[in-house]
């Protein structure tokens, strides 16, 4: 069962980190099940497979990785790795320069994989209309495949620097809240935003943000004339 995860894995692995050498792949593989059905059934149309087959090889370089970083959560073993080189390519990708990296994988037996990636080719769990790659030399956590450990999805909720780019992101609306009611002090409305916002941020992250940054914003919850939550 490993071996064959291990084949599904290294094919993931292949059309993730070579979609443009894979592309044409989609279309064949479909005219080959349509000529295979087509001659099964004896009708001609099953060779319109072939279209969406088109279809998918033209996503491919853009959701690759995507699917690839589903199927490693769904199958997956979990690991830690550790990029040890980073490197500016001549590539662009949206006017940005794609990097390429180089990791090291700690499987959970121990053992140490050397694997590579660029920021397009990065697959990334959950996936969000963002490239979140972790910063060089700070161990973050994967998922892979016993049978083919070199391909890797980036679990971005679970490694630390995911959790403090949340924990950033969340505080926005706190300190949105929070210089609205500075600039008007007796409005009422302000003052329940921002109440309302100090207790979602200290719902959500009560147990993994900074305790100084905690017992801030539960003293301030408090002069609101609000308990805060635990």
């Amino acid at each position: 069962m490993e071996t064959q995860m291990g084949a599904v894995s290294a094919a993931f692995y292949f059309l993730s980190q070579h979609p443009f050498l894979a592309l044409p792949l989609y279309p064949l593989a479909a005219l080959a099940i349509g000529g295979l059905l087509a001659r099964i059934t004896g009708w001609s149309g099953w060779f319109c497979l072939g279209i969406p087959g088109l279809v998918l090889g033209a996503m491919s370089p853009f959701f690759g990785s995507a699917v690839n970083a589903i199927f490693l959560n769904a199958a997956g073993t979990t690991g830690s790795a550790v990029i040890v080189h980073s490197e500016e390519t001549s590539s662009t990708l949206n006017d940005s320069a794609i990097w390429y990296y180089e990791a090291v994988v700690r499987t959970a037996d121990g053992r140490d994989v050397e694997t590579s990636f660029d920021t397009m080719s990065a697959s990334i769990y959950p996936w969000r209309n963002q490239i979140l790659i972790p910063p060089e030399g700070e161990r973050f956590m994967v998922k892979y495949v016993p049978g083919f450990p070199r391909n890797i999805a980036i679990m971005v909720d679970q490694s630390p620097y995911g959790r403090k780019r949340r924990i950033a992101e969340d505080r926005e609306p706190v300190e949105t809240a929070a210089a609205k009611l500075a600039a008007a002090p007796d409005n009422a409305r302000f003052r329940d935003t921002y109440r309302d916002a100090l207790t979602v941020f200290i719902a959500a992250h009560g147990k993994d943000a900074d305790p100084t940054l905690l017992a801030e914003y539960r003293a301030k919850l408090a002069a609101l004339g609000n308990a805060p939550a635990r």
